[in-house]
């Protein structure tokens, strides 16, 4: 080997070694979790996000840091945690609990990605332009929750078949209330039942919207589409079993601690398929080029321990739609 080319060989290995010993001191991105929830009754969902992430082959602590901000139902303090996770130079930023958190965070993230996950419409939220090419800085996953609520109110009418009067719990300090407020009074006209609303908020106590609900002669109560219910489902889940309200809840995991049922996507899954969507950003992907992905398993759960407790025999057409039934 002539000197020359001897000379360019250690040099190349030299730049290689050196290449290599700033890979494994950069430091790892980081990722930012935005969530209107609370981190307690909430945080199965970042579990599984990190297991998306993980699944992706992204080792928290050594190729990402996970920064979680938890908005514990109030919408106000969303545009101060999606201001920290941008000053704290987050990579990409995952939003969860309703198309609100997924604006806020686009209105001050600036060029950062965000991956969501929400219930409403993108498109008509003015986040992207479309669900197969969304174009921009952002992309998601899409669960329905909205539009399943006319759903939820079918299952719980032909539960309990004997109803004639509804109640409905709703956050108003949540934009998708209004969406669900207009479909399940249209349901309920087309029905012929009647229908009592009652608005209450994330932090506010659930008990005056109870008393609130008997009061008025409800057969059987829905519970909104509200990741701050969600959050609080122990206390929905008590209220209805003290005022012996059958009640339909979004998620199964309402329905494991004692409501009566639940019907909704597989929750956990969306926040997974995040993670995945995340670690493709990470690695070069456009989430302009990323479609939208699409809830394609609902799952529908009776507590039948709870059904016996309140005297209802529910029909074998419902316990044969469930995907579990809780003896």
């Amino acid at each position: 080997m002539k000197r020359s080319e001897f000379i360019a060989l250690l040099a190349g290995a030299a730049a290689l070694a050196a290449e290599s010993a700033r890979a494994q001191t950069a430091a790892p991105p980081v990722v930012g979790f935005l969530n209107a929830a609370s981190a307690g009754p909430s945080e199965y969902l970042l579990v599984a996000f990190r297991a998306g992430l993980r699944e992706a082959g992204l080792i928290e602590g050594r190729t990402v840091v996970v920064e979680a901000r938890w908005a514990a139902g109030d919408f106000d303090r969303l545009p101060g945690l999606a201001r920290e996770l941008v000053a704290g130079r987050a990579a990409v930023i995952a939003t969860g609990g309703g198309a609100v958190v997924a604006v806020t965070a686009q209105s001050v993230a600036g060029v950062t990605p965000i991956v969501f996950v929400m219930g409403t419409d993108p498109v008509k939220a003015g986040l992207v332009a479309s669900l197969g090419r969304p174009g921009g800085t952002i992309t998601g996953v899409l669960q329905n929750t909205t539009e399943l609520a006319s759903k939820r109110f079918n299952l719980l009418r032909d539960a309990v078949p004997g109803a004639r009067h509804f109640g409905m719990l709703l956050n108003p300090a949540n934009p998708n209330s209004a969406i669900q407020r207009s479909n399940i009074e249209r349901d309920a006209a087309r029905s012929g039942v009647r229908l009592t609303i009652v608005d209450v908020g994330g932090h506010s106590p659930f008990e005056p919207a109870f008393e609130a609900l008997v009061r008025d002669g409800v057969d059987a109560l829905l519970v909104g589409a509200d990741p701050t219910f969600n959050a609080r489902r122990e206390t929905l889940v008590a209220l209805a079993a003290r005022h012996r309200l059958p009640a339909m809840h979004e998620w199964r995991v309402s329905a494991t601690i004692g409501g009566l049922m639940s019907y909704g996507t597989v929750l956990p899954d969306m926040y997974r398929q995040a993670g995945g969507y995340v670690a493709r950003i990470l690695r070069g992907a456009r989430p302009a080029d990323l479609p939208i992905m699409q809830a394609s398993r609902f799952e529908l759960v009776v507590n039948l321990k709870t059904a016996r407790a309140l005297g209802l025999e529910i029909p074998a057409l419902i316990l044969a739609q469930a995907d579990e039934v809780i003896e």
